[in-house]
């Protein structure tokens, strides 16, 4: 499936702010209204939009090359004027795909306005045809959290708890080597969601993760699927996770140590980053892989990652290696037939564009694309919430779902929520 729309022809303009002007938007989340907002937030960095010049829609598996395509037209029938000339200036597109191969649309979106700001620099693209006029630039109001209620999704907590116990099993009998399974909450508020309340609590409360949302999918993901700027190429691999009990009062410290004495989570984060620096090496003249992983400490959890580092060969953007890298064993499994199989056999759920790339693109094929994580889908006054584990041989299903419900955390602590089934969390 492919849908396609655009104004043609377009005229883009990247300006940058100084002075008072790049004062007015200190924060880019402010700027953005209430309608259809884009965002991809870093530490207060990065790029925000809103309106659309261009839109694709497209499913399938060749649905990562049709988008390619597709931007690689649209960007060359452009007339660009990019006064700023560092990565996200010009034509940018944001992006969000589906995990699976199946039905479910993934979409492109060239914004009518975006705003960024990189290396203490701020600018302002827009893009039309014809007499399109932009508004002024202004702080926008977000509506106040509204009361949500949080009940299971497509299994119950013990169902998926089954499912593990099931994963694990088949990965025992040597089917396969790991596997990621995830389960999502459905959650209803007493009125429409304001999804940039949502983006300005995860922004504030995972500054190193990078804050999205495109189309309604909204979260903050700590893992960093491709990032190619120029030449230089990096990607964030995670896996392996420990989190934080209420009552445990943990220092980052011991958190860390507890996840290197860990067979099982040592194991799962290797097949990840394999994973992913098997994927990048055929289009990269140098890789560099960490001899060991480091450990990144969020508010929630604590991860072992990976930063798999090197300098591009073969011309390829960053969508083109996104497309490449997914699924990693990070959220798939390996081998990746065999995972893909048993989560569309024991998830019982179609997991929509959870885990699937997530970022941005301009027109010099430079980009950002993340894993979307930690994040929920929101339509009107409905939540849909997600969260997964990696599945080894060495695993326990109560501790799994126990890594489930602190994933949760993330969206859950953004939104003024109540249990409708208190298992819903256990």
């Amino acid at each position: 499936m492919t849908t396609a729309a655009v104004v043609e022809p377009l005229t883009v303009e990247t300006v940058e702010l100084t002075g008072p002007d790049a004062t007015a938007v200190s924060d880019l989340l402010e700027m953005l209204p209430a309608t259809a907002p884009f965002a991809w937030i870093r530490h207060g960095d990065g790029l925000v939009g809103w309106g659309e010049a261009a839109r694709l829609q497209v499913s399938g598996p060749d649905r990562f090359a049709r988008a390619v395509r597709w931007w690689r037209h649209l960007r060359s029938t452009a007339v660009v004027s990019d006064a700023v000339g560092l990565p996200g200036c010009g034509p940018v597109v944001f992006g969000s795909f589906a995990f699976a191969d199946g039905p479910t649309p993934s979409t492109l979106v060239l914004p009518r306005v975006v705003l960024g700001r990189r290396a203490g620099r701020t600018w302002l693209t827009t893009v039309g045809g014809g007499s399109t006029m932009v508004p002024p630039l202004r702080r926008h109001v977000r509506s106040a959290p509204y009361r949500v209620e949080i009940s299971d999704g497509a299994l119950t907590a013990e169902q998926w708890r089954r499912a593990v116990a099931e994963a694990i099993d088949r990965i025992r009998a040597g089917e396969l080597s790991k596997v990621v399974l995830a389960r999502d909450l459905f959650a209803r508020a007493d009125g429409p969601v304001d999804v940039r309340h949502v983006l300005h609590a995860l922004a504030d409360a995972y500054p190193q993760c990078f804050t999205f949302t495109v189309d309604g999918l909204v979260g903050a993901t700590p893992e960093l699927l491709i990032r190619r700027f120029g030449a230089a190429v990096a990607s964030r691999v995670l896996a392996g996770t420990v989190w934080r009990s209420d009552d445990a009062g943990e220092a980052d410290a011991e958190l860390a140590a507890r996840l290197w004495d860990s067979t099982k989570e040592r194991e799962e984060h290797a097949y990840a980053a394999h994973s992913a620096a098997d994927a990048l090496r055929p289009h990269c003249s140098n890789l560099t892989v960490p001899d060991a992983p480091a450990v990144l400490a969020l508010p929630n959890v604590v991860h072992l990652a990976t930063e798999v580092t090197g300098t591009l060969s073969s011309g390829a953007s960053a969508l083109e290696l996104a497309g490449l890298l997914h699924p990693t064993a990070a959220v798939c499994g390996t081998p990746a037939a065999s995972a893909a199989a048993v989560i569309a056999e024991l998830e019982g759920m179609d997991r929509g564009r959870y885990a699937g790339p997530v970022g941005w693109m301009d027109a010099t094929g430079d980009g950002e694309w993340g894993i979307a994580l930690r994040c929920a889908q929101v339509e009107g006054d409905q939540l849909r919430l997600f969260a997964g584990c990696g599945i080894v041989a060495g695993s326990d299903p109560d501790v799994e779902l126990a890594e489930t419900a602190a994933k949760f955390l993330a969206v859950r602590d953004t939104l003024d929520a109540v249990d409708v089934d208190s298992a819903c969390l256990s």
